[in-house]
């Protein structure tokens, strides 16, 4: 790949890119779009590191006053420089503020991050202080030299106001990047009505009938509830993950994908590209993720790149409160199956377990995939990348001892169904025992998920499929059906005493509603039948080995 553009991995400044001739995908219709709505207020809802900042970052250079003849030259052979609204660039007074690394753990320290923020921002208009009255100077020196008593919910407001009189009522443009990230840790934290109460103010103040804006755009990765920060605000308009207009301007199409495979020369891995990295539906455009393409055309190989760039701090506590019907819609997941879920296109996130699937959405764990049946849309994991992800999630957060987990599941494997029963008894109950006492159910549903994820690669997980006369809890079908099946049936008694009876009354289940019949006809030679009898922190088992 000699003499091939530079990839910019890492680099959201949209200057740099240009300038330095890294690899740009035109993005700048965003640019058209956003001036022919005429939108007061535009909230983009999209997740992490799927081109958010660089877009602001343009918008930025687009339209900013300050060195307007230098930046129009940025534009040069982009899409905006044959737009009706090319005349448009360099016409206003700019705000760009971006809260993406305010991730404070306590509202004290949030508090100081957010104050130095603000601070830095009036730094950069330093040079409009010579044309401020005596109050408004002492007003802007007070944010600018972070005093004691200074007015940081309306610091935003305040500086749209001075802009507007330096510039001689220029209407100012006020771009906010990430706005919910201090928000969504505020909620982990334990701070949020001390976060609300500050954010409400400082974005409501500026973006709510404000005589000095010429326009505000906010990105993000949630739609917060109005009533918790955008409470009045009306002229609000917000594009989400559902929303037609603007989906191919965050994320990549696959026809960019393609120009750009062929332009590193990697054509011969595009199917396998689709398979990692493709598979969002944003509105009505099939996207992929940026981050990871851009990684894998520099390392030039197929492994998850965007995982570790993406919070999840919040998905894993909304695991752990999760109920046995949220692990069993996972199983689903993990099985390559779709699940159906109500969510409101135009809802808006609340931190309450019900908005659980609509985290994951949002966040970019899970998309739609495809039409809406009865005010219900399918949801699926949208590729290889996220599905490893929340196999390998799964297994260290809830599984935890991974090597010892994989070693008693060879055993099960193998056909060492005792080795199997004491390496469970001994070692995978006691890496569940962080869960409360009360949640039973919920072992065995977690362990029933950890047997898939470690058996996928050679196995068929046969869900909620009705064979004989009803469903066993889990049924594996060998892809190579000279290897065993397996079927499971758990039961959870109420008293250690009754263990041995409820494994045996599993194990029975198994025989006398024939789940076994799909097996046979599918054309396996051995079926391992497992009963398993749990009571806390302890198991019984029965078993029978089946060959035809």
């Amino acid at each position: 790949m000699e003499n091939k553009k530079r990839l910019p991995i890492g680099i959201s400044d949209f200057k740099r890119i240009i300038e330095e001739s890294y690899y740009y995908v035109d993005k700048t219709g965003l640019i058209s779009n956003i001036l022919k709505d005429g939108a007061n207020v535009n909230l983009f809802a999209r997740p992490r590191r799927f081109g958010k900042t660089l877009n602001m970052s343009m918008l930025r250079y687009f339209f900013d006053f300050e060195n307007r003849e230098e930046n129009k030259k940025l534009f040069d052979n982009l899409n905006i420089s044959e737009s009706e609204y090319a005349s448009e660039q360099g016409k206003y007074p700019v705000i760009f503020v971006s809260f993406k690394n305010i991730e404070e753990n306590e509202w004290e320290d949030c508090y100081f991050e957010i104050r130095n923020l603000i601070s830095n921002m009036y730094d950069e208009f330093n040079f409009i202080r010579e044309n401020l009255d005596e109050r408004k100077l002492y007003e802007f020196d007070n944010i600018w030299f972070k005093r004691d008593g200074a007015d940081w919910k309306n610091s935003l407001k305040n500086l749209t106001k001075y802009l507007y009189d330096y510039y001689r009522k220029k209407k100012v443009v006020v771009l906010i990047d990430e706005y919910d990230t201090p928000i969504i840790q505020s909620y982990q934290a334990e701070y949020y009505k001390k976060a609300i109460s500050f954010f409400k103010r400082f974005y409501g103040e500026a973006l709510k009938d404000n005589e000095y804006l010429q326009f505000g755009i906010m990105t993000g990765i949630l739609r917060i509830a109005k009533e918790g920060i955008f409470s009045g605000l009306n002229n609000l308009k917000v594009n989400t993950i559902f929303s037609e207009k603007y989906s191919e301007f965050f994320g990549l199409t696959e026809n960019e994908v393609i120009r750009a495979v062929k332009y590193y020369e990697l054509e011969y891995e595009l199917e396998e590209v689709k398979k990692w990295y493709d598979g969002y539906q944003f509105g009505d455009s099939e996207i992929y993720n940026p981050w990871s393409i851009i990684n894998f055309l520099s390392a030039g190989q197929l492994r998850p790149y965007w995982i570790g760039v993406s919070g999840n701090k919040l998905i894993d506590e909304m695991l752990d409160e999760g109920n046995k019907e949220i692990f069993d819609d996972l199983g689903k997941l993990f099985n390559k199956e779709k699940i159906y879920k109500e969510i409101n296109d135009y809802s808006e996130f609340t931190f309450d377990m019900d908005d659980i699937w609509q985290l994951f959405l949002y966040a970019g764990y899970l998309t739609i995939g495809g039409e809406k049946v009865d005010n219900e849309y399918p949801i699926r994991i949208p590729n290889n990348e996220i599905l490893e992800f929340f196999e390998n999630r799964f297994i260290a957060r809830f599984i935890r001892k991974t090597q010892k987990f994989t070693n008693i599941i060879k055993d099960l494997k193998k056909g060492k169904i005792e080795e199997f029963a004491k390496g469970l008894q001994d070692e995978i109950l006691s890496s569940l025992s962080y869960f409360d006492t009360d949640k039973d159910e919920k072992y065995y549903k977690v362990f029933l998920i950890g047997i898939f994820i470690v058996l996928g690669n050679d196995y068929i997980r046969l869900s909620e499929r009705e064979s004989g006369y009803g469903r066993a809890d889990l049924v594996l079908e060998p892809k190579n059906k000279g290897n065993p099946a397996y079927i499971f049936e758990f039961k959870v008694a109420g008293n250690e005493e009754e263990m041995e009876n409820y494994a045996k009354e599993g194990f029975e289940q198994i025989k006398e509603k024939e789940y076994d019949i799909e097996l046979k006809n599918r054309g396996v030679k051995e079926i391992i039948h497992i009963g398993l009898g749990f009571y806390r922190k302890k198991l019984r088992m029965k078993h029978e080995k089946i060959s035809f």
